[in-house]
C-alpha cells in the first residue's frame, strides 16, 4: 500500500540561526532560534485557521531574547489556554499572542524534558533523577503536586492516563502519578535510546531498535500491535490514521492499522524534529521548517481504490467529516461494492459477500452474478435502489462516478481450468450465497410480513367504510377504489426465498431447503416446482406443494412415489425414503382442517398398512361415522378391516351404530359360509371359520348392537352359540343356558355362562339363581320345559319367527304339557325357583323334547359352587335315590363353612356383649364423680359465688357453673347457630 498520503510543502526557509524548536498557533509558526529568539512566521494575507498550501510563509514578528537565560529544548502551545509553554533553564509559561511572560517555574532549573497533560492542566518534569507532577492553577502559576525519585535521568516521557510512561537508560517504566508506584514494561533495544509517544487513544508507542510496540495504559503489550520501520527513528509523530517516523535519511510514514503497512516516504534529509499539530506533522530542518500537509480523504480513497487497497480505502471514509454523510456513504458503497467483485473474480466468494452485505446493494444486484438461477419476473429487477428502508446508493459525487470503474457482473471462468475446478468455483460461490441471502432474509421478509398486514388493515378499514357509507347513499361513490398498496418487499422476498432455495438444492443442502419451505416463505410456486422436477427432488417438491396448500397434488405425487418405490425394491418391500407410512404423516395434520381428503387419499395406505392408518384416524379425532360411511360407500371390503381395529385400538370403545354395523358384517358373512356349508352336507355347531370366531368374540365382548335384529336373522337350526350370547345380552338366562345344555352339549360352557353373569351380578340379592337354573335344567328338563311353555307368549310377541315356530309345533307340544303337569312335582317348591329367575322367559323350540336327568353334571356343578347356590333348595331339588356319598364334596364344604359361619357370629355377638358391659361400667364410675362446693366456689362463666344457688357441672367434672348461666350459654349459641345457617344459605 504505497499512495501520496501527504504532500511536503517547505514553510519557512533562510531562518538565521540554527532551529531548536517549532510550534503552531493560529496558522502561525513559532520558530525558536539558538540564540533565545522567537521568530513568527505566516502566509501573507492569512486571517487565521489551518495551515495553508500556497506560499511560503514570511516573518511577522520576532521578539529577540524571549529566554533570557538558556537555549530552549521543547516548545508547546495549548491553544485552549491560549499559552505557550517552553523549556530552557526552567519551564516557563507565556500567553499568546502577545508572549507576555505569565509563570517561571524555578523548581525545574536544570530540567531536559517535561510532558504537558493539556485535558487536565497537568505539568510533568524531569530533572535529573527527580520526577516532579504541577498542576496550573488559574492559568496563572503552577503548584507542585508530587515529586517522586527515578532510579536514573528521565530521556522520554509521555502521560498516559493517571500514569506516566518514562524511559531511563534502556528501559521503559510505568510510574503512577498518585502513589509512584514503579513498573518496569520492557528494554527499548540494544542501541535505540528509549522513545516514547502517546497515541490519541490513550495508548502508547514505544520504540525497540527499528519496531514500534503498541501498549496500553499500563504497559501491557496489545496482540497484533507493532510498527516495524526501515531503520532506528529518532522521533516519531502521530497524525491519524498515520505515524510518522524521523528516520536518518528520509521521513517514513505507515499506517496505524494492523498490519501497518508503509504508506509513503518522504525524501528530507537532516531533519531535526517532527512536531505535532493540528493538521500537518512539522519536519524542522536546521533553518527551514517543512509542512507534511495531508492529502485530501477523498482523493486519498480513490488512489487507495485505484490500486486496490480497498480496507484502507475504507477505514479513511471513517475520517470524512460528518457534514459530508451522504457523499461518506455513498463511498463506501462504491467501495465495497468493487472491493466484493475484485474478492468474487478471485475466489474469496464469502468474504465477497459481506463486502455487497455492508454496501446494502439490494440483492438483485448480487444475483445477478449468478446466471444459473432463474429468478421471478418481476419490475424491480435491475432496479437495485428502490426498496424502501435501504440506504440510498445514488452516486452523490461525480469524483465517485469516475473513479469506480464498473465491473462485469457475470461469473467469470478461465478457459485454461478444468470442469472439476468450474464445478468447485460454482459450488463455493453458491455455498457463499446461502449464507449471504440467510443473512439477508429475515429483514425482507418481516418487511414483507408487514406489509401484506398493512393491505389487510387498510382492505378491511376500506370495507367497513364502504358499508358505512352505502346506508347514507344509495348511490355509489365513483371516485373511491381500493387502494393498492405497493408489493415491493413481497416482490423482492420472493426473489430472495427462490434463490436461496435454488442455492440450498445446487449445493446438496435439501435438508435446509425443506427447513425454508416449513416456515413462512416466499417462493415463486413455478419457477421452483419446474426446477425440483427438473432435478428430481421430491422430498423438497412434497414440502413445496405442503407450503402453498396444494395437498391434493401433494399427495398424488406421494402415492406414485410410494408405488414406484414398492416396483423398485419388490412386490413387498418399500424404499425406506418412500413408504406408506410418509403418506400417514402427512395426512396427519389434515385430519381437522380437511377430513374429506383425508378419506380419499387414506384408501390406499388403508388397504397396505391399517393399523397405522386407523390409529391416525382415532389419534386425530377423524368422526368414525364419517370415515365408516364413506368406506362403506367406496371401499366396503375395508369397512370391517376399519371397523374391527377401531374396536381394538379404541380406549373408549365405539358408539352402538358401529358395533352394530360390525356385528351385521360378520353375520352377514358367516350366514352366506353357513350356507354353503350346509349345501355341501359339512355344516355342524362345532365348525368354526375365523369371521365366525371375531362374531362370537364381538357379541361377547361387547352390547352396543341391536339383539332384536340380529336374533330376526339367525337362523332356526343352526348358530344356537350365537343365539345363546344374545339371549344372554337380554337376560334370559334360562334359554341361553337350555341351548347350551341340550343343543350345543357343552355343560362346560354353561358352567362358565353362570360364573360370568354371577360375577356381573354380584351386588344382586339373587346372584345364586343362576346357578339354580342351572340345576333345574339338568335335574328337571321337562319341568323346566314347562316352565318355558308358560312364559313363552311374551317373548314370541317380539320375535315373529319364533312364534311361527311354536304355532307349527303346537299339537305336539301341548301333549307334553299336559303330562308335565301330571307329573309328580312333590320334591319341587315353586318357591324355590320362581324367586331365582331374573328373567322368567322360556323358548320351547331352544330345548330338548326332555331327556333323563344330568346328575352327574349337577353333582359336579354342586361340588364346585356350594358356596354360591342355596344348599337348602339344591338338596329338595335331587332326586330321592342320591346317595348320601355322591353329596360329599357338596356337603362336607358347606356344613363346614356353615358351621365357621356360626362360630364367628357367636364370637361376635360375646365380643359385643362384652363391650357393653364396659360402657356401663364407665357410666356407673362417671356417676359415682364427687365435687366440693363451698363458700369459695366460683362460677366459670359470670365468676360470682354459687352460693345456694342451682348448679351445673361440666361433663369434664371439673367445670363448675350456674344453672341460670349454663342455660343462657345454651340458649346464646342455638341463636348464633341459626344466623350462621341463614347467613350460609
Amino acid at each position: 500500500m504505497v499512495h501520496s498520503a501527504y504532500d511536503a510543502v517547505e514553510l519557512v526557509s533562510g531562518v538565521p540561526g540554527d532551529i531548536v524548536a517549532v510550534a503552531a498557533y493560529a496558522g502561525r509558526l513559532l520558530v525558536a532560534g539558538k540564540d533565545g529568539s522567537l521568530r513568527i512566521y505566516a502566509p501573507p494575507g492569512h486571517a487565521g485557521g489551518g495551515i495553508p498550501r500556497d506560499g511560503p510563509y514570511a516573518l511577522e514578528r520576532q521578539q529577540p531574547s524571549l529566554w533570557r537565560r538558556g537555549t530552549p529544548l521543547a516548545m508547546e502551545v495549548s491553544a485552549g489556554r491560549e499559552l505557550l509553554l517552553s523549556l530552557a533553564e526552567c519551564v516557563n509559561l507565556h500567553r499568546l499572542p502577545g508572549l507576555e511572560t505569565v509563570a517561571v517555574i524555578g523548581k525545574t532549573k536544570g530540567a531536559n524534558l517535561f510532558a504537558w497533560d493539556d485535558r487536565r492542566g497537568l505539568l510533568a518534569v524531569g530533572r535529573w533523577k527527580r520526577l516532579t507532577i504541577f498542576r496550573l492553577d488559574s492559568g496563572r502559576e503552577f503548584v507542585e503536586v508530587k515529586e517522586f525519585g527515578v532510579p536514573d535521568t528521565v530521556k522520554s516521557m509521555a502521560w498516559c492516563g493517571d500514569n506516566i510512561c518514562l524511559g531511563i537508560r534502556k528501559e521503559y517504566m510505568i510510574i503512577n502519578s498518585m502513589t509512584g508506584a514503579l513498573t518496569e514494561v520492557f528494554s527499548s533495544g540494544r542501541n535505540a535510546p528509549p522513545l516514547v509517544v502517546a497515541l490519541p487513544t490513550g495508548e502508547l508507542l514505544l520504540g525497540k531498535d527499528n519496531i514500534g510496540v503498541f501498549v496500553d495504559q499500563n504497559g501491557k503489550l496489545i496482540q497484533d500491535g507493532r510498527i516495524i520501520w526501515s531503520d532506528t527513528p529518532a522521533s516519531v509523530a502521530i497524525h491519524r490514521p498515520y505515524a510518522v517516523a524521523r528516520l536518518p535519511r528520509h521521513v517514513e510514514i505507515r499506517s496505524l492499522r494492523a498490519p501497518n503497512a508503509l504508506v509513503q516516504t518522504v525524501v528530507l534529509r537532516d531533519v531535526q524534529k517532527l512536531v505535532e499539530t493540528e493538521n500537518c506533522i512539522l519536519a524542522v530542518l536546521a533553518r527551514s521548517v517543512y509542512g507534511l500537509l495531508p492529502v485530501p480523504i477523498g482523493a486519498q480513497i480513490v488512489q487507495l481504490t485505484a490500486s486496490g487497497e480497498f480496507e484502507e480505502a475504507l477505514a479513511l471514509c471513517k475520517l470524512l467529516p460528518p457534514e459530508d454523510s451522504n457523499l461518506r456513504a455513498a463511498k463506501e458503497s462504491s467501495i465495497h461494492i468493487r472491493y466484493g467483485h475484485f474478492l468474487f473474480d478471485n475466489g474469496s466468494y464469502e468474504e465477497a459477500m459481506e463486502q455487497f452485505s455492508d454496501s446494502h446493494v439490494d440483492i438483485t444486484y448480487v444475483l445477478s452474478l449468478y446466471p444459473s438461477l432463474v429468478l421471478p419476473q418481476t419490475h424491480i429487477i435491475g432496479e437495485h435502489d428502490r426498496l424502501q428502508d435501504l440506504p440510498e446508493l445514488a452516486r452523490e459525487s461525480s469524483d465517485v462516478t469516475d473513479d469506480m470503474e464498473p465491473y462485469s457482473l457475470q461469473l467469470h471462468e478461465s478457459d485454461d481450468k478444468s470442469p472439476l475446478e468450474i464445478k468447485k468455483m460454482s459450488h463455493n460461490a453458491l455455498i457463499a450465497l446461502v449464507k449471504y441471502l440467510h443473512k439477508k432474509r429475515n429483514g425482507i421478509i418481516e418487511r414483507a410480513t408487514a406489509e401484506v398486514t398493512e393491505e389487510v388493515v387498510s382492505g378491511a378499514v376500506h370495507h367497513s367504510s364502504i358499508l358505512s357509507e352505502s346506508y347514507r347513499s344509495k348511490k355509489p361513490n365513483k371516485k373511491r377504489a381500493q387502494t393498492h398498496t405497493s408489493s415491493i418487499a413481497r416482490e423482492m422476498a420472493t426473489v430472495l426465498d427462490t434463490s436461496l432455495l435454488q442455492a440450498l438444492i445446487l449445493t446438496g443442502q435439501s435438508s435446509g431447503a425443506i427447513e425454508l419451505l416449513k416456515g413462512l416463505n416466499y417462493c415463486d410456486l413455478k419457477i421452483c416446482k419446474e426446477f425440483l422436477e427438473e432435478r428430481s427432488d421430491y422430498m423438497v417438491l412434497l414440502e413445496l406443494y405442503k407450503s402453498n396448500e396444494m395437498h391434493r397434488e401433494a399427495l398424488q405425487l406421494l402415492n406414485q412415489l410410494v408405488e414406484e418405490s414398492k416396483a423398485e425394491m419388490g412386490k413387498n418391500v418399500f424404499n425406506k425414503k418412500f413408504n406408506p407410512q410418509m403418506i400417514i404423516e402427512y395426512l396427519r395434520p389434515l385430519c381437522r382442517s380437511d377430513p374429506m381428503l383425508v378419506l380419499e387419499s387414506s384408501l390406499y395406505v388403508l388397504e397396505r398398512n391399517p393399523s397405522d392408518t386407523i390409529e391416525l384416524f382415532l389419534s386425530e379425532n377423524v368422526p368414525a361415522d364419517l370415515v365408516n360411511s364413506y368406506l362403506k360407500q367406496h371401499a366396503p371390503n375395508l369397512q370391517s378391516t376399519y371397523l374391527e381395529l377401531m374396536l381394538s385400538m379404541s380406549v373408549s370403545g365405539i358408539n352402538p351404530n358401529l358395533q352394530n354395523e360390525l356385528v351385521q358384517l360378520y353375520l352377514s358373512e358367516v350366514l352366506d359360509w353357513h350356507k354353503i356349508l350346509k349345501e355341501e352336507g359339512n355344516w355342524t355347531e362345532k365348525t368354526y371359520s375365523p369371521t365366525r370366531k371375531k362374531l362370537i368374540t364381538t357379541l361377547e365382548n361387547n352390547s352396543g348392537y341391536n339383539t332384536d335384529i340380529l336374533l330376526k336373522r339367525l337362523p332356526q337350526d343352526a348358530l344356537f352359540e350365537e343365539r345363546a350370547i344374545l339371549y344372554g345380552k337380554i337376560n334370559q338366562h334360562l334359554r341361553a343356558l337350555s341351548l347350551y345344555v341340550h343343543k350345543l352339549q357343552m355343560p362346560e360352557r354353561a358352567v362358565a355362562y353362570c360364573d360370568r353373569v354371577y360375577e356381573e351380578g354380584a351386588q344382586q340379592p339373587s346372584k345364586s339363581n343362576i346357578y339354580f337354573n342351572l340345576l333345574q335344567i339338568y335335574l328337571n328338563p321337562r319341568k323346566t320345559e314347562k316352565e318355558f311353555e308358560q312364559k313363552i307368549v311374551p317373548v314370541a310377541s317380539q320375535y315373529p319367527g319364533i312364534q311361527k315356530a311354536t304355532k307349527v309345533r303346537g299339537a305336539r307340544m301341548g301333549k307334553k304339557v299336559v303330562e308335565i303337569e301330571g307329573a309328580d312335582d312333590v320334591r319341587f317348591s315353586p318357591s324355590g325357583t320362581d324367586s331365582g329367575r331374573s328373567d322368567g322367559d322360556g323358548d320351547g323350540d331352544d330345548v330338548s323334547d326332555g331327556g333323563p336327568i344330568m346328575l352327574n353334571e349337577a353333582l359336579e356343578l354342586l361340588s364346585q359352587r356350594w358356596d354360591r347356590i342355596n344348599g337348602a333348595q339344591a338338596l329338595r331339588l335331587l332326586p330321592r335315590d342320591t346317595k348320601l356319598q355322591d353329596l360329599v364334596l357338596f356337603l362336607e364344604p358347606l356344613l363346614r363353612n356353615s358351621s365357621e359361619h356360626r362360630r364367628n357370629y357367636m364370637v361376635i355377638k360375646n365380643l359385643i356383649f362384652r363391650a357393653n358391659l364396659q360402657v356401663k361400667e364407665d357410666l356407673y364410675k362417671r356417676r359415682q364423680a364427687v365435687l366440693k362446693i363451698d363458700g369459695d366456689s366460683m362460677c366459670s362463666l359470670c365468676h360470682k359465688r354459687i352460693a345456694n344457688s342451682a348448679f351445673a357441672i361440666y361433663p369434664n367434672g371439673q367445670t363448675l357453673v350456674h344453672f341460670v348461666c349454663f342455660r343462657e350459654s345454651q340458649q346464646i349459641k342455638a341463636v348464633r347457630g341459626v344466623n350462621s345457617v341463614k347467613r350460609i344459605a
